[in-house]
């Protein structure tokens, strides 16, 4: 059990949580909730996501991704823990589950919507099922070319956030771009810390990340600009809608840990170092969320 638990990896969960919470705030905000199609949105995400770290843990050791030079924790699959059959049924169980729990949740929030948007939802939810598996397994996987960055943009950013925005209050606003962004930005910092962190081995076995794209140095600077314009964005969204109160800003209160995981990035030598900052950084992320969204709960 200790290592279905580990291969779930339960630490990214509050990571995949937050652009959901965001967008759900930012409905509250307007005074259109619904808790039903709240929690249904959160467990079909968390399905989604152990989805994915499943077929990651599947995808490296098939691969020939996972050896011995890799820094971060054990897998399951390449340590023998679990077989690679027995990963691949977990994956088709946790695939059917996560597409239940998104038919549930487009059902109930959207009983009074047209045929055609339910299906561009159900085509949504479907794309987000292949794209957590296809990330490291199939035989082209997008995450070995460093598109990684760019799928944790959109689906831990702008699709989670106004997705699920849409879907408690049916209608669409792009302002809310700039708050999934910052999701989405700081989303893809964790990404590239756990890429920076494996550079030298996914450099050795063939990963073209990011980090082994650029090198250490640029991928500090990139790292830098994720950080910063993911604050920005958060800041622009707060001017274009004429804050007024005090509360609005409450999430400012969550910048200094962003600013403290870029200076550690910034001066660590060894990767091994980085990896309490990949925790950090998801961490300081949902603080972000949950204090924008309680910020403006209280100011509306």
């Amino acid at each position: 059990m200790n290592s279905w638990v580990s291969a779930a990896r339960p630490r990214t969960l509050p990571l995949a949580l937050s652009s959901i919470l965001m967008g759900n705030f930012l409905a509250a905000a307007a005074n259109q909730f619904d808790w039903a199609i709240g929690v249904l949105a959160c467990l079909t995400t968390i399905l989604l996501q152990v989805l994915s770290n499943l077929a990651n843990d599947y995808g490296d050791a098939v691969n020939g991704k996972d050896t011995d030079a890799r820094v971060g924790p054990a897998r399951a699959v390449q340590s023998g823990a679990i077989s690679a059959e027995a990963m691949r049924r977990a994956m088709r169980l946790f695939a059917l589950l996560s597409l239940g729990a998104g038919v549930g949740l487009l059902y109930v929030a959207l009983q009074n919507a047209t045929a055609q948007t339910f299906w561009v939802f159900l085509g949504i939810g479907v794309l987000a099922i292949v794209a957590a598996v296809t990330y490291t397994a199939g035989k082209n996987p997008y995450g070995y070319v460093g598109l990684g960055d760019l799928s944790v943009l959109v689906f831990f950013g702008w699709v989670g956030v106004l997705g699920s925005y849409y879907l408690q209050t049916q209608r669409i606003d792009f302002t809310l771009l700039l708050p999934a962004s910052s999701c989405g930005l700081f989303a893809v910092g964790v990404l590239n810390l756990n890429n920076m962190r494996d550079i030298e081995s996914d450099a050795l076995t063939g990963k073209r990340s990011i980090p082994v794209r650029l090198g250490r140095a640029k991928s500090v600077v990139y790292h830098w600009l994720l950080l910063l314009i993911g604050m920005a964005c958060s800041i622009v969204f707060l001017f274009i809608n004429q804050p007024t109160k005090p509360l609005q800003w409450l999430f400012l209160l969550s910048f200094p840990l962003f600013i403290r995981n870029g200076m550690v990035v910034s001066k660590t030598q060894n990767p091994r170092d980085l990896d309490p900052y990949l925790k950090q950084m998801a961490l300081s992320t949902l603080l972000f969320v949950l204090l924008f969204g309680i910020g403006l709960l209280m100011a509306s």
